[in-house]
């Protein structure tokens, strides 16, 4: 790419909203996460204060040798969603023992 790029793994669909009324079913298709694995340009990017747990080890999620093929793509957004998935439901608790804050963000929309 002739710009300056990084490459970015995120959550392009996140977990709906579940109450006890629903069937394992329902909770189960409720809690899918949707990752999207791309390059973005530097100017389109823009700090938040969220960050990435430092257990996840971000380098590690997606290489670039992955995003040259396209079998390469669907296994680094199968890696993703994994991981993803399993910080959603269950989140690694922080020094106090309550779910970590770095984490709790997947719930939510973000806000700007």
């Amino acid at each position: 790419r002739p710009f300056g790029h990084c490459l970015v793994a995120g959550v392009a669909q996140a977990p709906l909203k579940v109450t006890k009324r629903m069937s394992k079913k329902k909770i189960t298709k409720r809690q899918r996460v949707k990752p999207f694995v791309k390059y973005v340009n530097y100017s389109h990017i823009m700090p938040t204060r969220y960050q990435v747990p430092a257990e996840v080890q971000p380098a590690t999620l997606v290489t670039d040798q992955q995003m040259d093929s396209p079998d390469g793509r669907i296994e680094a957004k199968k890696y993703v969603k994994k991981l993803l998935q399993e910080k959603f439901l269950t989140p690694p608790p922080d020094k106090s023992g309550k779910p970590s804050k770095d984490v709790i963000y997947l719930r939510k929309k973000l806000r700007f």
